[in-house]
């Protein structure tokens, strides 16, 4: 039933009726109205974040660890700004965001008044899609609208500009309905298209599941009929950064990440593969390398929910527009009718080639003498957590590569981080967003000291909420991958890449009230990682680990997959896909 009210009360009701419990935000005069609503209410928890881009990134963490969108309430004008770098990262990843942004009252749009900014005209190109509601009567039907486009099709932020004076206003709620929205992106794949999938898969010789996130945004069922489809045919499967734990690290088909740093035997088999089928996948440049020496030899099919990134990047031979879940359904039926064939004699042969290249070993390293290299403190973590209900968040850099590669994950929404745009000091707001949703799991938050910095101010957060989220600082001193680059491509000038000003991390723990760990020995890490887990509470460990470590596999820019850079374990150096010594 419609019902009269203020247009504040109206979003705080609309955010009830949407099921959302937990808000991120930071209060402003424009949105006074709104919070003084969210005030006379217990069905919503408001965390309050110390800046508003630590609102959207927390709110990521959420989305992404629980599948449902995530909610930022934050004023106008530098609130409003401020919020722009965290939807541009849930853009790029696809993760379902509905911001609320306050505005200065209608008639005072366009007049530069105090915390004024465009914000629609500002988060157009940032979003799915914006709204500036002038009218109170349409305030909760656009509320609604908000999260429908928001999950509907290839999940993105979304946001909702509202005026002071329309959240003061009485006006007409509507209440949820099921959608009547224009906006109903097809789910459902092409029968013909499946069908040639179907026979390609038949007869394919070197194939290669290449998955991203978008099995993970389809949801649990997607994924579990992944397992289903690689473990029946028996093809190898690799992931992009943003889909790992679709399929799990355990499974002996796994090959492991892919891309610029992925590893060896994922890079080759993609380069090397006759059937390359990508499932939820954008084809983005980390992943791509040179267009035109990515996968030559295959052919190449594509099951994606969004029809724009079909043919955007790489030219596909078997397009299927639709949910990633309903096409391996059909997927599913119609190669198990059609008697489960595979060309299995050949794709033996193509698994012996793999394990040819599994056996390079490409993540191997060294730990000796009594600095920490930085492998070994995530294979430490990685042991020493690997039992618990944990959850992994990480800022952006080199440890971000080193966490894809050695951390192990066998389920999906367990891995949260910045793909797309690489947004340094996303992970610490988005594990307080993990840690809300999931109270009682493990969080820890794997991060390099220059991007932890770039948000620390939400120690505050999580000592305002009682969040034991743990951050495992790889602390080298250096913006690593920024000095690995000018390294390997800049004649070794180290312009501007590292900071001569850093904080003793134990202190600044103790300064927001939280435990601190510093830990420089390998001898002494496994101990200071159980202090970590076992304490009750927010953690920042300072890991010193070895200063100019490079993070490799590394596929150099201009290359094909089949030319990456290995690290020399035994040389010194850096060895080609050939086993040369390089360096």
């Amino acid at each position: 039933m419609t019902r009269k009210m203020t247009g504040a009360k109206m979003i705080v009701q609309a955010l009830i009726d949407q099921g959302v419990d937990t808000v991120f935000g930071y209060p402003g005069g424009a949105v006074l109205p709104i919070y003084d609503e969210v005030f006379q209410q217990n069905s919503i928890k408001h965390v309050l974040v110390r800046h508003e881009q630590g609102a959207v990134h927390a709110a990521e963490g959420y989305a992404r660890s629980t599948g449902k969108p995530g909610v930022v309430l934050v004023t106008s004008g530098p609130g409003a700004t401020n919020a722009v770098t965290g939807l541009t990262d849930a853009l790029l990843d696809s993760i379902p965001l509905v911001v609320l942004t306050g505005q200065v009252p209608t008639f005072m749009i366009g007049s530069d008044a105090f915390q004024e900014a465009d914000t629609v005209g500002i988060t157009r190109p940032c979003t799915k899609h914006n709204w500036l509601v002038k009218d109170t009567d349409k305030l909760g039907a656009v509320l609604h609208e908000a999260f429908h486009v928001a999950i509907s099709g290839r999940p993105g932020p979304v946001l909702v500009d509202i005026p002071k004076d329309v959240q003061f206003a009485t006006g007409t709620y509507t209440p949820k309905k099921p959608s009547t929205s224009h906006y109903q992106p097809p789910v459902k794949g092409d029968m013909e298209e499946i069908t040639e999938l179907v026979a390609a898969i038949e007869h394919a010789r070197r194939p290669v599941f290449y998955t991203g996130g978008g099995v993970i945004n389809s949801g649990p069922a997607a994924s579990q009929l992944l397992r289903e489809l690689v473990e029946a045919t028996g093809f190898p499967i690799t992931s992009t950064l943003m889909g790992l734990g679709a399929y799990p690290a355990s499974g002996d088909k796994w090959l492991g990440m892919l891309g610029m740093h992925g590893l060896y035997e994922a890079n080759m088999a993609m380069h090397d593969c006759d059937l390359m089928i990508n499932i939820g996948a954008r084809f983005d440049d980390r992943i791509t390398g040179v267009v035109d020496l990515f996968s030559p030899k295959s052919k190449k099919a594509h099951i994606d929910i969004d029809p724009s990134s079909i043919n955007k990047i790489i030219r596909i031979d078997i397009p299927i527009v639709g949910d990633v879940g309903h096409v391996l359904e059909d997927l599913l039926k119609v190669w198990k009718s059609r008697g489960r064939k595979t060309n299995s004699e050949a794709v033996g042969k193509w698994w012996k080639q793999i394990e040819e290249w599994r056996a390079v070993n490409c993540l191997k390293f060294e730990q000796s003498g009594k600095i920490i290299k930085p492998q070994y403190a995530l294979s430490r973590l990685e042991a020493l957590t690997k039992k618990y209900d944990r959850y992994i968040t990480t800022e952006v850099g080199q440890h971000q590569m080193w966490a894809a590669q050695y951390l192990r994950f066998e389920d999906p929404n367990r891995w949260m981080t910045s793909g797309g745009l690489g947004t340094m000091g996303y992970g610490f707001p988005a594990s307080i967003g993990v840690q809300m949703a999931h109270p009682d799991a493990l969080v820890i938050n794997v991060a390099g000291e220059a991007s932890w910095l770039m948000n620390m101010q939400e120690m505050g957060t999580a000592m305002q909420y009682g969040l034991p989220v743990k951050q495992f600082i790889l602390n080298n001193e250096r913006l690593g991958m920024v000095r690995q680059w000018q390294e390997l491509l800049h004649g070794e000038r180290y312009s501007q890449s590292w900071s001569e000003s850093l904080p003793d991390f134990v202190k600044l723990a103790e300064a927001f009230g939280a435990k601190g760990i510093i830990c420089s020995d390998p001898d002494d890490l496994d101990d200071a990682i159980m202090e970590m887990l076992n304490y009750d509470g927010p953690v920042i460990f300072d890991c010193l680990v070895e200063k100019h470590e490079n993070c490799f596999p590394m596929i150099p820019s201009g290359k094909a997959h089949n030319d990456m850079m290995l690290s020399g374990a035994n040389t010194q150096g850096m060895i080609d896909a050939k086993g040369s010594v390089l360096v």
